[in-house]
């Protein structure tokens, strides 16, 4: 089973390498916001500064998870081989582990920019362990946004799977306090912001680079989060798997 689930983490990286753009949106985005919103006001700043680059880390996480998961799922779903696939004896579970695998190995990769950024302009701590936590603490709390982005790669054709992984980004970006930090943030938007899996996200993250330990009901909402994405993930493959072969 594991070298099945290589083999299709295998392909789809290909299929990633021979169409770059994804890649380089998912991790040009943050590197880009880093350079021009963190380096130019905390970037004399170890502390703050390390936090900037958790944040930024997470958004090109979120990105490679969501839109550029949910968008090659539609795809693949449009292609006559994503049929063919679904005959083979060896089941769903080594396609969807290897693409996920595939997705995962995306948010490393787009971790890169963010910390070239933040070595060259700001003092951020690029210590091998805190580095190792933080691409972790990403990994981790991506794992929702990679459901949803499978639950709507599985449900949408790619055009609107494009948009509406957009559209759900940028809210989740910005209400989790990703780009603006949630001190700063309104009162009322700071309550929304327990609630959505992108402020989970971040104090694992935030945790990770150095700062106070996470909150009780952001955790408990990230692994909710987690639950119902996945489980509408799981409905969403059912149900594309009974239309096509009903």
């Amino acid at each position: 089973m594991s070298s099945l689930i290589l083999a299709h983490a295998r392909y789809q990286a290909l299929e990633q390498i021979r169409v770059p753009i994804g890649l380089l949106a998912s991790g040009l985005f943050p590197a880009i916001s880093m350079l021009a919103f963190a380096a130019p006001f905390v970037g004399d700043d170890p502390a703050a500064s390390t936090l900037s680059m958790g944040s930024m880390m997470l958004i090109g996480g979120m990105s490679a998870a969501l839109i550029a998961l949910s968008i090659s799922v539609a795809q693949d779903r449009e292609q006559p081989w994503n049929p063919y696939l679904r005959t083979l004896p060896a089941g769903p579970l080594p396609h969807f582990a290897g693409r996920l695998l595939t997705a995962m190995a995306l948010m490393v990769v787009s971790t890169i920019p963010v910390t070239l950024v933040a070595a060259i302009f700001t003092e951020a701590d690029l210590s091998p362990a805190r580095l190792a936590g933080m691409i972790g603490a990403v990994l981790a709390g991506s794992v929702p946004f990679m459901l949803i982005g499978l639950f709507l790669g599985l449900t949408l054709p790619s055009k609107a799977a494009i948009a509406v992984s957009q559209i759900l980004f940028f809210p989740f970006a910005i209400v989790g306090g990703l780009m603006l930090p949630p001190q700063v943030m309104p009162g009322f938007l700071n309550v929304i912001s327990s609630y959505v899996p992108s402020r989970g996200g971040g104090e694992l993250v935030w945790w990770a680079a150095g700062g106070a330990t996470p909150g009780t009901l952001p955790l408990v909402v990230l692994a909710c989060w987690t639950v119902a994405a996945g489980a509408a993930a799981a409905w969403a493959y059912r149900r594309d798997e009974g239309r096509r072969f009903s």
